[in-house]
């Protein structure tokens, strides 16, 4: 795959861009926050220099072509409000996974709706994926619903998936056929 280091995907609101030092911040505000990661894959972060090596990685993830992620910037004011990412991307079966987070007080604004549909029109058309699945704790009805609105369906619960920080949770399975989106696109 090659690099993805350059993409920038645009809405009227978002400009969804590769992060970078300078959003080590807002990224650490974002992922050290209890509201935001209770239903997360990792407990919330202690330290600032967390969000300075997760961008690292995620520089080199988009320079390598392994995943697609993105800091989402507010255009009004150029401030972070999220992240949102393609992962997991696999060429040969035209698959990834989709996730996402917003600050708290963004919540409840659409601007996960109008980020992800960005993301995904850009994964089906650019990066050919068939597939789009996401995985979520069963608890998190918000991110259930912001799924399904955008057309994802739930086709799979599986139990006492994830142990993050001793605490047992199930995971919901969903997925999104590139057919799918492209007839609610029409």
């Amino acid at each position: 795959m090659p690099s993805l280091s350059d993409v920038v995907l645009q809405t009227p609101r978002l400009t969804l861009r590769s992060p970078g030092p300078a959003d080590a911040d807002a990224v650490f505000a974002l992922r050290s926050d209890p509201v935001v990661q209770r239903y997360g894959s990792h407990p919330p972060w202690t330290d600032r220099s967390e969000a300075i090596a997760w961008i690292a990685r995620s520089e080199r993830g988009m320079a390598a072509g392994e995943h697609a992620q993105f800091a989402i910037e507010r255009r009004e004011d150029g401030a972070v409000v999220g992240t949102c990412v393609l992962y997991a991307l696999d060429t040969a079966c035209r698959r990834a996974e989709v996730g996402y987070a917003l600050l708290a007080p963004e919540w409840g604004k659409g601007y996960a709706n109008e980020a992800v549909t960005s993301l995904l029109d850009w994964g089906f058309d650019h990066l050919d994926l068939n597939r789009v699945e996401a995985d979520i704790d069963p608890r998190n009805v918000p991110s259930a619903r912001a799924l399904e609105r955008l057309g994802f369906v739930r086709e799979g619960h599986l139990r006492e998936r994830w142990i993050v920080a001793g605490e047992v949770s199930d995971s919901w399975l969903y997925g999104l056929l590139r057919a799918e989106w492209k007839a609610r696109r029409a």
